[in-house]
């Protein structure tokens, strides 16, 4: 029986293999990348399946920041586009990554080495983006899975990254008692991936008014800056 409806479904299987294969071809790559200590598989499972948890907080934000949003601005405005994506949607998927970040790492014995904090929030970045990746793809097709293995996924890699590294800053400085400085990176753990993923999203959202190409080499000089990153951060990691 299995075999016959085995066609019926292949076509399902497809996208959503498409859409599941770069976000974990990702994950592969920063796990490689943490030389000095390897985290332990079922802690990155865990965040992993936070990352897509994080997905239904982000959504009740957004409908609540979008609800707000509607009744006080126009929506064709490039003010409201503005506010919707560094304002609700930014804040909200990336606050939203954080918060179960941070339950889950922060005071975790696992978590001492500077790389970790990247590893962690990106796990949690492409749990995030593989659960929404598969949505869009099974509604849109396999056009809708080429486009956002290049953009969207690698994207929410990024803003992962960002995230990391201004948490480890976040944890190292907790450790040698300054709870002040801590406080403050944490801040910029949400804000800098928020604002970038804001940009990301406006200046898609944006390409019928300006050109595209701003879109594009935004996102081209956001993938350098992180691929240089994660080297530079690779290779100097430490224990803190």
């Amino acid at each position: 029986m299995l075999f016959y409806l085995f066609p019926y479904y292949l076509p399902s299987v497809i996208l959503i293999a498409a859409a599941v294969i770069p976000a974990v071809a990702l994950l592969y790559y920063v796990y490689r990348a943490d030389t000095v200590e390897k985290e332990p598989p079922l802690l990155l499972l865990r965040l992993a399946l936070l990352g897509i948890l994080s997905t239904a907080a982000a959504k009740l934000l957004e409908y609540a920041g979008v609800f707000i949003l509607n009744a006080v601005f126009r929506r064709e405005s490039f003010l409201y586009l503005a506010l919707l994506y560094f304002g609700v949607v930014g804040f909200a998927e990336e606050g939203s990554k954080y918060a179960l970040l941070k339950r889950a790492t922060w005071n975790s014995p696992h978590f001492n080495c500077r790389f970790d904090g990247v590893v962690y929030s990106v796990f949690v970045s492409l749990g995030f983006a593989l659960w929404e990746n598969i949505g869009y793809v099974l509604a849109n097709g396999f056009g809708t899975a080429l486009i956002r293995a290049l953009t969207a996924v690698p994207g929410h890699a990024c803003f992962g990254v960002f995230m990391g590294c201004w948490y480890s800053q976040a944890r190292w400085l907790e450790n040698r008692g300054d709870a002040a400085a801590a406080h403050s990176m944490r801040v910029l753990t949400v804000v800098l991936p928020a604002l970038l993923h804001g940009a990301y999203d406006f200046l898609a959202s944006a390409t019928p008014r300006i050109s595209p190409w701003y879109f594009v080499l935004f996102v081209v000089a956001m993938f350098l800056v992180t691929v240089r990153l994660v080297y530079r951060l690779s290779r100097n990691d430490e224990y803190i």
